[in-house]
């Protein structure tokens, strides 16, 4: 086709928040970026989580909780991000945890406070007697998914980057171990340096230049409710979901346990709703009883990726980039995006050390970690 592209300084593979935010990064250094995406922008997990930027285990953490507040402002365009976030339990046990992470995030200059079960009960007035407790953050809080896609997109373009939607990565060319062009349907496009951000399929892609990035995959489950009334603090945890409250009032969650599919260099088969929404909507109603009248208006799938340990992977080998995050793409993506940009540019993050997120730790891997984790499609 005469208008697309014969070559650019970096190819993104991955129209995912990682994806796009390290290329945004890269674009605001005055980088000319590609973007390519099998499918649409967002359209696996990135647009259908609960939203949460609270990763207070992560150590791209201070990052995320420094740049949330201004991403509005930085990208131009509304994320809904609202600062804050509730934790509350029906279980004195996980209770217990919950207050102990409070007491080490406070430790470490990010306060939270602790709420006996009157507090949480009118802190979150969807939830009743049940409710035995919990942890309000002072820091973090939630976005809108698909909001957010959209705006590193738009922001991504209004500084010169381009997406190419339905442009699947074939497989990535190299010359004396470097990245030189990505192969498409559409044609072959030139490289200086790549950055594979390809959610499950990183491993696919990578797997023929020898480098081995131990990742499966699997449906992440999501569930929406009418609206309820407004909560002061939409974002809420707890029985083992994680998700918000729209600003509409719909209440959408999710949370394991996730179903374990296989994977194409074109995504999955199919993603019809699966028996695990029932699930979701029990522990919704369970969580929020002042709530559970509503109806369940739609659900969502998003295929997410996972490491052996659960932990990101963030590794550059010759002008290749290599990033995952497990699970917790979202809430960290404005962090993760600088990481690699940095990682891109100058060979190391400029903000925190990543030395424990790269792929030496799966050195001993066995070939069927997979299974014997019970994480086989």
């Amino acid at each position: 086709m005469a208008d697309f592209p014969k070559g650019a300084a970096v190819i993104v593979i991955g129209a995912g928040v990682t994806g796009l935010s390290a290329a945004w990064w890269l674009a605001r250094s005055g980088v000319d970026v590609i973007v390519l995406d099998k499918g649409i922008i967002g359209w696996e997990a990135s647009g259908r989580n609960g939203g949460g930027a609270s990763h207070y285990q992560s150590p791209l953490f201070a990052e995320e909780q420094r740049l949330w507040p201004q991403m509005d402002d930085l990208l131009g365009y509304p994320t809904e991000y609202v600062r804050e976030r509730i934790i509350i339990q029906r279980d004195q046990a996980l209770l217990d945890h919950y207050l102990a992470v409070g007491r080490m995030c406070t430790a470490i200059g990010y306060r939270v406070d602790p709420l006996d079960a009157k507090q949480a009960q009118e802190l979150v007035p969807l939830t009743d007697e049940t409710c035995l407790g919990g942890i309000h953050l002072r820091f973090g809080g939630h976005a809108n998914p698909q909001r957010t896609v959209q705006a590193y997109a738009w922001a991504l373009q209004d500084l010169g980057g381009r997406i190419f939607q339905h442009t699947r990565a074939l497989a990535i060319e190299t010359a004396g171990g470097r990245a030189v062009a990505v192969l498409t349907p559409r044609g072959r496009i030139a490289c200086e340096a790549l950055v594979v951000a390809a959610g499950p399929q990183s491993g696919m892609l990578l797997a023929p230049l020898g480098i081995n990035f131990p990742v499966t995959s699997a449906r992440a489950e999501m569930i929406v409710t009418e609206p309820a009334p407004l909560m002061a603090i939409g974002g809420v945890d707890g029985n083992g979901l994680y998700g918000r409250q729209t600003l509409r009032g719909n209440l959408a969650f999710g949370g394991g346990p996730h179903e374990w599919i296989a994977m194409t260099p074109d995504g999955p088969a199919a993603r019809p709703t699966s028996p695990l929404i029932r699930n979701l909507a029990r522990r919704v109603a369970e969580m929020f009883p002042r709530a559970a009248h509503l109806n369940v208006i739609r659900s969502w799938a998003g295929v997410i990726e996972n490491t052996p340990d659960g932990r990101p992977i963030f590794d550059r080998r010759e002008n290749i980039t290599m990033a995952t995050m497990s699970g917790v793409g979202f809430g960290l993506s404005p962090a993760s995006g600088h990481a690699i940009r940095d990682l891109v540019l100058d060979g190391a993050c400029s903000f925190t050390d990543l030395s424990k997120l790269g792929l030496g730790r799966f050195a001993d891997l066995p070939d069927d970690w997979r299974e014997q984790r019970g994480w086989a499609a």
